[in-house]
């Protein structure tokens, strides 16, 4: 069994697989096989004997969790083992644990449309105009306070300046009504466990007693309470395996703290070490310019990424005019790649803003192109969807107030709006939550008899439903659409697209109850603090709630329908495409307007337009374009600084003018190579980059041989002076921070000494 497993790994994936007990920190880079060296790992574990249910195995989306847990369950027998999100994980551990945690184990989890209706019903109690104060801006602000562990009181003593004195008040309104309802937050769902494992001793030895060798991917995306979560579970045992890659930490502004992965050795002094180094993904040229541009950071750690792919083709930088000819190029690029036989599925576009989309889903319709936009949300954020949702929620838990003001009169049913206020009144005085008022509505004395009447009818709706068989839960579905007339609604409607996504929603329950009754979890035999509880969360409409509502936006992509696929660069995370293009590569957008006050925060765009050119296989095109409308006006842009970091040797420049082009023109007609048309990706640039001489000094007086220094890099030496007299770079050899190329107009070094 053994020499199977490591029969066709390279050295390093081979030391970090196994490597049995002790703290181990694997560096993966992007494309180096690091879900292999994982699932291997987990295999090589129970080959050695280890219990199955003594393996924890933590990924970031519900959609690399299962595919992990199936590619190990086809090498070893993997009952018992736990695969799964942090925020699955962390749902799991509060519903299944016997001990005292604040919360009902019926909890709802609040997706962020419930978490909005909570803010907005919380300031209108405190009289805050959601024109004054943005419901969103306020909701992150909590969400903020929360990753860093932070409870409102505490939230409250650490608010600086008004804004975050008025978030911390509605940050403790907030949880009031979210703990009213049983309901949790993403972000509560993180803190709660944390905040147990650290403060409730039995709830931890519980724990670190089931998990005794944690694997942990994309670490260098843990925020502060993943990292207290993996810290707790491993620190009686100290097992422990971080995988990732600083150089693709790109949740900053959510929380992930980069510094957890870079200071994991300063955690754990005596780890193992691996560095996994070779990409089995990207084109040479590709990788080239990837990591030419990566390398301008400071915060990461080297490890000599390289590949045995072939060269391939040089990276093509295309500049437009503005944002509608740049959508009209990416349309004519992908029709004339489909002409070569490249199939849509294998060509995905990357924006840094959604605010993108919408030039290109015009042209793409123009032009006829199949697309398809990742957002997997989208569809449990449909209203039809979120109503039928909400009848489940109640059957699982009856205090979710924001479920059942969603649905009370859907479909109608003669509960108005002031008989909804009278309700909510009379459960504020009594303490209680809404669905008390609802079964105690004769008591409500002010309410008319036909306003009672209706209440009951649909009280008398939500006990038939709890009182029946909620598994199969595709079953239990059709049968609330029965039950509550809601299949009568959408009928009268007429609309087919609102009924057909209700059946999508019946199948991916079906879906569910397929996986769970071929996959149960066991109790583990040998865990002293299992209490006899049956550690499982599926098979139930609670677990099927909980599947749907930590859903993420690449969750759905499996590249089988033949469309090109429009995503943020966030969501490219974790994916792959033959063919990749990024367009709005221009600064104030990509690095973004809102990352340009602190050096960290330009490097985490650098990391963002790393990953997403480290998702193409074979091709990459980079757009930029020379106008933008923001805001109602038209800005002129520059180019990303990041471009002019890709070595000349790795690109290609075609500069287009695209004014004059009407909707018809073929602008990448190869026939026609003497025009401005005969770019195409791959093919030799119609004007390339022009290198002054390098002994030239710059506008700043600059030039080779000289001292500078940098504010973050320190001193250096300017080793070469490449590019036009706008768009200068200098590659400088700092004394402690290596080997960069900068962008002299951005860089801000100051000449120390000329030699």
């Amino acid at each position: 069994m053994t020499s199977d497993l490591l029969k066709d790994l390279t050295e390093p994936q081979r030391e970090a697989v196994t490597h049995v007990d002790g703290p181990l920190l694997v560096i993966a880079g992007a494309g180096s096989g690091k879900t292999r060296v994982i699932t291997r790992r987990v295999a090589h574990l129970i080959s050695v004997g280890i219990k199955p249910w003594h393996v924890l195995a933590i990924t970031f989306t519900n959609k690399a969790a299962g595919e992990m847990k199936d590619r190990i369950h086809q090498i070893v027998e993997t009952r018992g083992v736990w695969v799964s999100t942090f925020h699955s994980l962390c749902a799991r551990m509060l519903r299944q644990y016997p001990g005292e945690h604040g919360i009902s184990p019926d909890f709802s989890i609040a997706d962020t449309a419930d978490q909005l209706v909570c803010i907005k019903e919380a300031m209108t109690k405190l009289q805050m105009s959601t024109k004054n104060f943005s419901p969103n801006t306020i909701l992150s602000a909590i969400s903020r306070a929360k990753n860093g562990m932070m409870s409102p009181e505490e939230h409250a003593k650490a608010a600086d300046g008004y804004f975050a004195e008025m978030a911390a008040k509605v940050h403790a309104t907030y949880q009031q009504l979210l703990e009213s309802s049983n309901l949790i937050d993403f972000d509560d769902l993180l803190m709660k466990v944390a905040l147990l494992l650290q403060q409730n001793r039995e709830f931890l030895d519980h724990w670190s007693n089931r998990f005794r060798y944690i694997l942990i991917d994309e670490y260098q995306d843990t925020n502060h309470s993943q990292y207290t979560i993996a810290h707790s579970l491993a620190a009686a045992r100290r097992n422990i395996c971080a995988t990732g890659d600083p150089d693709q930490s790109i949740y900053g502004w959510r929380g992930a703290d980069i510094s957890n992965i870079l200071d994991f050795e300063q955690d754990y002094p005596d780890a193992k070490v691996v560095k996994l180094g070779q990409n089995y993904r990207s084109t040479k040229t590709i990788l080239q310019a990837a990591s030419s541009v990566i390398e301008n950071n400071l915060q990461r750690i080297d490890r000599g990424v390289w590949t045995d792919n072939p060269t391939g083709e040089q990276v093509c930088i295309t500049k437009c005019s503005d944002e509608g000819h740049e959508a009209k190029a990416l349309a004519a690029l992908v029709l004339q790649l489909r002409k070569e036989d490249v199939s849509l599925s294998d060509m995905a576009i990357f924006y840094r803003t959604h605010a993108q989309s919408r030039p290109l889903e015009a042209a793409f319709i123009n032009a006829k192109v199949p697309y398809t936009i990742l957002d997997a949300v989208a569809f449990y954020g449909r209203q039809e969807i979120k109503d039928v949702v909400a009848y489940l929620r109640l059957c699982v838990n009856p205090s979710d107030d924001v479920s059942l003001q969603r649905i009370i009169n859907v479909p109608t049913r003669g509960i108005g709006g002031t008989t909804v206020k009278m309700l909510k009144a009379w459960a504020e005085e009594k303490q209680v939550p809404l669905c008390q008022a609802v079964e105690r509505v004769d008591e409500i004395e002010d309410l008319k008899p036909r306003a009672k009447t209706s209440v009951k009818a649909f009280a008398g709706i939500l006990k038939t439903l709890r009182g029946e068989s909620t598994f199969p839960v595709s079953r239990f579905i059709s049968r609330v659409i029965e039950v509550t007339a809601y299949s009568t609604l959408l009928d009268k409607e007429g609309e087919a697209s609102r009924k057909e996504n209700v059946s999508e929603l019946v199948n991916a329950a079906a879906e569910y109850d397929k996986i769970c009754e071929a996959d149960v979890d066991v109790v583990p035999e040998d865990n002293e603090n299992s209490n006899g509880v049956e550690e499982r969360d599926h098979g139930s409409l609670a677990g099927f709630l909980e599947q749907i509502a930590l859903v993420s936006d690449t969750d759905k992509e499996d590249g089988s329908s033949e469309s090109v696929t429009l995503m943020t660069l966030h969501s490219a995370k974790g994916l792959e495409f033959p063919v990749v293009f990024i367009p709005g590569c221009e600064e104030n957008l990509l690095p973004h307007s809102n990352s340009q006050d602190e050096e960290r925060q330009i490097e985490e765009e650098r990391r963002l337009f790393y990953v997403g050119m480290t998702r193409a296989k074979e091709r990459l095109v980079l757009l930029c374009a020379d106008r933008r409308a923001k805001w109602g006006k038209t800005e002129v842009c520059e180019p990303s600084r990041f471009l002019t970091e890709i070595p000349t040797e790795c690109c290609e420049l075609f500069m287009g003018d695209y004014a004059d082009l009407n909707d018809e023109d073929d602008l990448w007609d190869s026939e026609n190579s003497n025009s401005k048309q005969s770019q195409v990706v791959g093919r030799r640039a119609a004007q390339t980059i022009e290198l002054e001489p390098e002994e030239l000094a710059t506008g700043s007086g600059l030039k080779k041989g000289d001292i500078v220094q940098h504010p973050s890099f320190g001193i250096g030496q300017i080793m070469a002076l490449t590019g036009s007299q706008h768009e200068r770079r200098a590659k400088v050899a700092f004394e402690k921070a290596g080997v960069r190329t900068l962008v002299l107009k951005y860089a801000k070094l100051e000449k120390v000494v000329s030699l």
